[in-house]
């Protein structure tokens, strides 16, 4: 696990909008949705549409709407942070 990594899933112990994760954390957007769509593939996060209380699984549908969800570490994402 990378430091960046390390640092956005201490941030994702809570749901957290992608704004408050770019306030966050020291990167610029597009380095911040990389990460997120990386962690997604280790599912180490899940993205979650809080108006429809759903999980999105389908990459092309977040990359359209990143910016607009929410974000929520896995166990396996958290289980990953707590052994290093």
């Amino acid at each position: 696990m990378t430091d960046l990594e390390f640092d956005l899933i201490d941030n994702l112990y809570f749901v957290q909008r992608f704004e408050t994760l770019l306030n966050a954390m020291d990167i610029d957007a597009e380095e911040l949705k990389k990460l997120l769509f990386q962690m997604v593939q280790k599912e180490w996060v899940k993205v979650m549409d809080m108006q429809t209380d759903e999980e999105i699984l389908n990459a092309e549908v977040w990359t359209n709407n990143y910016s607009n969800y929410f974000y929520l570490a896995t166990k396996k994402g958290l289980f990953a942070h707590n052994t290093l």
